[in-house]
């Protein structure tokens, strides 16, 4: 193990209680110079394949029609350095998760990976880096990690010391402060056959807000409001989330609206381990962007950092020359419009706690450490058997700048099936949107349900 992996578990097993400090100035010094501004190592890797970050994509290609339109490949002429297969894997399995080796075992014949030269494209705006330099000397966790206090609009923790400061920074990263996008959703069977589940949805991330206090909040992180429009038999469903902050104060509060029922009620079941919305029971509700809400059920544990091949700039596979046919295939994506690079993750193990149930016992997260985005899980079931995989698929829209998702998958190896998520490719593309509070108020959304 490197120093800093070593560090890293010298700082886990030192965490005990239900508080963890903040660092001191002399650490949070390191942001922007040998760090990045939101905690990365600034410097590339030993052999070169992994280069210095330099600040980030933040200029538009020339293929970029402007605010509202499609984000558009910056590096067309990038060529697959090389691609790895079932008949060279035992090369490259030491940068690989152990989920993805299950999806070479299983589909050896066609499953692939391309591997790209590595790009270090991420960027936040400047009150964003502002915040996080902040946050570093003030952001605390409390009640058993579930309670985020000191923290306002930037990174919490960039120089973590556990796994639920890791988990805290990709649930709070900054994903612009008010969006609508398309989350479509595809449930793929054994054939290769899925049915296209449309879903709108509007995010108000109130953290992010610039020049926000925290005690502006009312203890809200974002609200969430979900649109299902197709198909006819699943129009007019609507889910409301209000993410809390300190979730042992205050649970997160959702509400569903049935068209059926023609009423919008209290739904305390929209989290944990219940199926998530029209996933045929591929996902639970805490997948839904690679994981989500509260920690409470599982002790986590930072493994360090490991180099290792993970999605990254999938402009091209979040093409809108692209149809959904031409992506969602027998098995697996169409692999040849995926983009892997060699990254440095996070690494974060979660075991259930004793006393409490959780259909996954075990998932283990890798968190990219430029951007805090989970882009890969290995998922195991209660024999300790390797269940579930996931994977997310993002790029940079360079014009604002954040990371954005354009596609996950959750790929079932007992059942052959797997699950498309966050797909807008023959829809419109993420756009900014102002919002208030008032427009996530459930008496509002009644009335938008009932219209």
């Amino acid at each position: 193990m490197d120093r800093l992996l070593k560090a890293a578990l010298v700082a886990a097993l030192a965490v005990s209680g239900t508080a963890w400090a903040k660092v001191g100035a002399d650490k949070a010094a390191a942001l922007g110079d040998k760090l990045t501004p939101v905690g990365a190592e600034k410097a590339g890797n030993a052999d070169g394949s992994i280069p210095a970050w330099s600040g980030g994509l933040t200029t538009a290609p020339p293929c970029f029609k402007g605010a509202g339109s499609r984000y558009c490949d910056p590096f067309p002429d990038d060529k697959p350095q090389f691609t790895i297969t079932s008949a060279n894997l035992e090369q490259y399995k030491g940068n690989l998760t152990p989920g993805q080796l299950a999806l070479f075992a299983k589909y050896g014949d066609t499953y692939k990976m391309p591997v790209y030269q590595t790009r270090r494209t991420f960027a936040n705006p400047q009150f964003v880096y502002d915040a996080t330099a902040k946050n570093a000397v003030s952001a605390e966790l409390g009640g058993n990690g579930e309670a985020l206090t000191g923290a306002i609009t930037g990174i919490p923790f960039p120089i973590p010391g556990n796994g639920h400061e890791v988990i805290w920074n990709h649930k709070v990263r900054f994903r612009d402060t008010g969006v609508r996008r398309w989350n479509n959703q595809f449930a793929v069977t054994t054939a290769g056959a899925y049915n296209l589940v449309k879903i709108q949805e509007d995010a108000y991330f109130v953290y992010s807000t610039p020049g926000i206090k925290p005690e502006e909040l009312n203890n809200k992180i974002l609200y969430f409001l979900q649109l299902t429009t197709e198909p006819p038999r699943l129009a007019g469903t609507i889910l409301l989330v209000h993410e809390t902050m300190d979730q042992v104060k205050e649970p997160r509060g959702a509400w569903q609206y049935n068209p059926g029922q023609r009423r919008l009620r209290r739904a305390p079941n929209i989290a944990y381990d219940n199926p998530g919305t029209a996933s045929d029971g591929l996902r639970t509700n805490d997948q839904l962007d690679m994981f989500n809400g509260a920690m409470d059920r599982y002790e986590w544990k930072l493994l360090g950092k490991k180099e290792m091949y993970v999605p990254a700039n999938s402009y091209r596979l979040h093409s809108d020359q692209l149809k959904y046919k031409d992506i969602i295939k027998k098995g697996h994506l169409a692999q040849e419009y995926t983009r892997y690079e060699k990254r440095r993750v996070w690494v974060v193990d979660s075991f259930v706690k004793k006393g409490v149930s959780h259909l996954y016992k075990r998932r283990t997260f890798y968190v990219d450490e430029d951007s805090w985005q989970i882009v890969a899980v290995d998922v195991y079931d209660q024999r300790d058997q390797l269940w579930r995989v996931q994977e997310g698929h993002h790029v940079i829209a360079y014009d604002k700048p954040y990371q954005l998702p354009a596609l996950e998958t959750v790929y079932d190896l007992q059942s052959a099936r797997y699950l498309v998520m966050a797909a807008n490719n023959e829809d419109a593309e993420t756009a900014t949107r102002s919002f208030t509070v008032g427009d996530f108020d459930p008496t509002n959304v009644s009335k938008l349900a009932t219209k």
